[in-house]
């Protein structure tokens, strides 16, 4: 970096260097980069942009834009994501959290909230189990309602799900120690309680009551993992994006262990990719275990999420 003289001269040099090297978003990451070293943000980095550029911090930037230009993600370079609102630490271990995943998140709260209102399982109330008959959600006595998040990574899902409703029970699992680690960090920093299970899908749940089922599963076909951004084949987790030959690899064991499960949740809500949604609605209507599906859009009109609910 030649000798910038303010903030505002840094920023551009640092957004031309970042596009010259195929960066998305270069005036994005400059500034994020910026607001990093500098420990501001929002209006007071706008507020500083005149401001002399310190030399205390010129090293710390320079290498956090050389790590961008090389295409590491900035979340990764400052070791963090804004998600609902939260901030949220994500490393290597974790997929970033994206915007689109808020959206899902905002339908499981509403559609929680229509069918417990009170975030209460109540004596007597029932699902239908397995065989399409009506199984006892609870020993007969009132019980905060039970949220699982199938594969937890950086805890985005269920911290948020835990700090929106508090009264409810959540819970999240992975296969990552690494990301359940994470996930726990960023638990007690958002001040939530959420009961973290290390393991495969639904298996760390097996015999609990389950009301309410959420998942952003890996989704990526395997072959196509190579046509990805550099951002995000070089360098979040392939665990974390391989769903097997088609991408619906996990969708389908979810709803083969669903019977590990005391009874099928009243609500399920998965995330998935571009062309998936016809076929996650088909998986979830052939279980037979919801009355409604829903197919939710993504702010760019893509069908983005679907949902099972019985009401």
């Amino acid at each position: 970096m030649s000798e910038v003289k303010s903030i505002r001269e840094a920023f551009a040099e640092a957004s031309s260097f970042l596009s010259r090297s195929g960066c998305n978003e270069p005036q994005r990451s400059a500034q994020l980069l910026l607001e990093h070293v500098l420990g501001v943000s929002g209006a007071a980095y706008y507020m500083a942009l005149a401001d002399p550029f310190p030399a205390a911090v010129k090293e710390a930037f320079e290498a956090g834009v050389t790590r961008r230009g090389a295409g590491e993600p900035v979340q990764y370079i400052i070791g963090e994501q804004e998600f609902y609102g939260r901030p949220f630490e994500v490393t290597p271990d974790v997929l970033i959290p994206r915007p689109e995943t808020e959206l899902l998140v905002e339908a499981i709260l509403r559609y929680g909230a229509e069918l417990w209102p009170n975030g209460v399982v109540t004596p007597g109330e029932a699902a239908l189990d397995s065989a399409g008959g009506a199984a006892a959600r609870n020993g007969g006595a009132a019980r905060p309602l039970a949220a699982v998040d199938i594969g937890a990574g950086s805890g985005a899902i269920s911290v948020t799900l835990a700090a929106e409703a508090p009264a409810w029970r959540v819970c999240a699992g992975d296969i990552s120690p690494a990301a359940l680690a994470v996930a726990e960090r960023n638990a007690l920093r958002n001040g939530t309680a959420v009961d973290f299970r290390l393991g495969d899908l639904l298996e760390p749940f097996a015999g609990m009551e389950t009301d309410i089922l959420v998942s952003n599963p890996p989704y990526i076909p395997g072959e196509d993992i190579a046509g990805l951004q550099r951002e995000v084949r070089d360098h979040e987790p392939r665990t974390a994006l391989d769903g097997g030959a088609d991408g619906l690899d996990p969708y389908r064991r979810m709803m083969e262990q669903l019977t590990l499960l005391p009874a099928p949740p009243r609500l399920i809500g998965f995330e998935l990719g571009f062309g998936q949604a016809e076929q996650v609605a088909a998986l979830l209507a052939a279980a037979g275990h919801w009355t409604e599906i829903i197919t939710i859009n993504d702010l760019a009109g893509i069908p983005r999420h679907v949902l099972g609910i019985t009401r």
